[in-house]
């Protein structure tokens, strides 16, 4: 089967046909319309068998997986998906493989409303890069930049989970092959939920001064924010909402250790004046506070202790 087939039998019409795509695959470009008053958010993200998954990984979960990454970005500025491009490396045209992998990506791809709209096939070692495709309400849209000192610093989403469970596949294996025999911890690992839906409603009722998503790590992350918008944090350790399946598994002292460094949480984490607290909690009623933003740098407990904002790093881990 050559590229054009695999294109035409696994990857056209996937994801729902929206208005802003004028253009999608069968040209050299997609064409997309953005509304007045809207941004055009890009991000991308390339995943790589045996580095971001393993490579005998239940194919359905990868599709998913990959595109779920990427999504967490848009759902980090508040914008709404308008389509992806994948560019995907395969080793062979293992039909099988492409089915479940394109089946995993169609999911989401419907779930979240962001097509497939354009991309690139080619022969090697097994990889794909997602582009995302978002608008933003040029008034709405989040940065990292904007956390002021006396902020509230929230969290939506767990920690520490997915890095329980990449290590429950990395101590057996075999755990990869099958989604619908892992535990909760090895779902979050690789069935990753991104908050794009939680972010938009935020962001329409909500003043978020500042936000990321937490990919490397809680403390790596809200480092990035913080250096962004020169301000440094106070977070209250018994706030962190350390999951029950970590203390069980690692202890609690490693668990805590999990839920400020582990890596892949695509949680939200955010900053917003207190005054508003109550609000965005009753949007989205999973919210905690776990700190506040005060003048100066880096990260300390509320006695004071400095932690260290180590995170995942592509080049260091």
């Amino acid at each position: 089967m050559d590229e054009f087939a695999i294109i035409n039998r696994y990857f056209t019409g996937l994801g729902p046909q929206l208005p802003e795509v004028l253009e999608a695959q069968g040209d050299d470009c997609a064409l997309l319309q953005i509304k007045h008053g809207e941004l055009l958010a890009l991000s991308v993200d390339t995943s790589v068998a045996n580095r971001h998954f393993p490579l005998q990984a239940d194919p359905w979960a990868i599709g998913w997986r990959c595109l779920a990454i990427a999504l967490s970005d848009l759902a980090a500025m508040a914008a709404r998906p308008l389509g992806f491009t994948l560019a995907i490396t395969l080793p062979d045209a293992d039909e099988a493989w492409l089915t479940e992998f394109s089946r995993g990506l169609r999911a989401l791809a419907d779930e979240a409303a962001c097509p497939l709209i354009g991309g690139d096939t080619t022969r090697g070692p097994l990889s794909m890069s997602v582009q995302v495709h978002g608008a933003v309400k040029s008034q709405h849209h989040w940065r990292r930049s904007g956390a002021r000192a006396g902020d509230k610093i929230v969290l939506l989403g767990p920690l520490g989970l997915a890095s329980l469970g990449l290590k429950s596949m990395l101590d057996n294996p075999a755990k990869a092959l099958n989604r619908k025999d892992w535990n909760r911890a090895e779902t979050a690992y690789m069935l990753p939920r991104p908050l794009v839906i939680e972010a938009l409603r935020l962001a329409q009722g909500v003043s978020i001064s500042a936000a990321i998503d937490v990919s490397d790590g809680l403390l790596a992350d809200l480092q990035h924010l913080l250096a962004s918008s020169a301000v440094a944090a106070e977070i209250d350790l018994k706030r962190l909402p350390i999951q029950p399946e970590l203390i069980e598994a690692l202890g609690a002292e490693a668990a805590l250790k999990a839920s400020l460094q582990g890596g892949d949480d695509y949680a939200l984490l955010m900053t917003l004046a207190e005054k508003d607290f109550e609000l965005a909690r009753s949007l989205c009623p999973d919210l905690v506070s776990i700190g506040r933003c005060v003048a100066g740098a880096g990260i300390r407990t509320l006695e004071g202790k400095v932690l260290d904002p180590q995170g995942f790093n592509h080049f260091l881990n």
